[in-house]
């Protein structure tokens, strides 16, 4: 099983635990990644805003370097994932679109045209998909751990885009959860906007959601909570001391990413997995 990586520039700065922990989870699972070489950003739904071709063809110029390399795309960040399926979706649908985005690619002196061969998904869709590639490589269950899952919005919506199981009431990140070993817990903000995107545009209102999340997890139960975006998990343990304060709460819950989660369990430790990055209730992790 091989995909081509679409890292996301956030895995390439400041979540660089995040790939880290990829790489060691899919070794250990027998995943085979390679990284889209010459890749550029996504746009991360703000380039849209500007200038909607311009973003629609850099989308379509990574998807072509995959086509070239023969591999489906493999992403771990929710926004990215949106925003190539997003490409994806439309160039599919409208000859005349993927044809001046193809003239737009020849001039810029890039070797490759998009033909909509490789498709996109997400790690977390990979997992879910196959279970089967965790059996027996369990080594350390999550016995009795309680998790939330936080799917947060882009992974979700719009439904005729991502398009794995229901949007408004999905389940495949408990399923994962509970294949782990651990009980998932269900808390009233699992589908909530982090609000990332909107940090410096409206940091009261942010602030106020992500400790909305996290108090949510924490009157839930939880002992840690999980996302699959790495821009969610930056927000949430980034900002949670300010979150408690915008909400009156004293919640204090680990936030880890979904690939974390998952080598905990295959048996690698916090620091393996690059828990010592966290800024926010690293001591109150009990796993690893």
């Amino acid at each position: 099983m091989k995909y081509a990586l679409f890292p996301g520039c956030v895995l390439e700065g400041a979540a660089a635990e995040a790939y880290t922990s990829l790489k060691k989870v899919c070794e250990k699972l027998g995943i085979e990644i390679e990284e889209i070489p010459n890749w550029t950003c996504c746009g991360a739904s703000h380039a849209q805003g500007v200038d909607d071709l311009a973003a629609l063809a850099v989308n379509a110029r990574n998807i072509s370097i995959a086509e070239n390399m023969g591999c489906d795309i493999m992403t771990v960040c929710n926004t990215c994932t949106l925003q190539l399926r997003t490409a994806k979706a439309r160039l599919d649908k409208d000859e005349k679109l993927r044809e001046k985005v193809n003239n737009i690619l020849k001039e810029s002196g890039h070797p490759y045209e998009y033909k909509g061969t490789s498709q996109i998904t997400h790690f977390l869709w990979i997992l879910d998909d196959h279970p089967e590639l965790l059996d027996g490589k369990i080594v350390n269950p999550l016995n009795g751990y309680k998790v939330a899952a936080y799917y947060g919005c882009h992974i979700l919506r719009p439904q005729e885009v991502m398009d794995h199981g229901d949007g408004k009431h999905p389940e495949y990140m408990e399923r994962l959860v509970r294949k782990l070993g651990a009980e998932p817990v269900w808390f009233d903000a699992n589908r909530k906007c982090c609000g990332f995107h909107a940090q410096l545009a409206a940091e009261h209102d942010v602030l106020k959601a992500t400790g909305e999340i996290v108090d949510s997890a924490d009157r839930a139960g939880a002992g840690a909570l999980v996302t699959p975006c790495p821009l969610c998990q930056m927000q949430l343990d980034m900002y949670e001391p300010e979150g408690r304060e915008a909400v009156h709460s004293q919640a204090q819950v680990p936030i880890l990413h979904l690939q974390q989660l998952v080598g905990l369990a295959l048996g690698l430790t916090k620091e393996e997995v690059g828990f010592n990055r966290h800024v926010s209730a690293q001591d109150k992790l009990k796993l690893g």
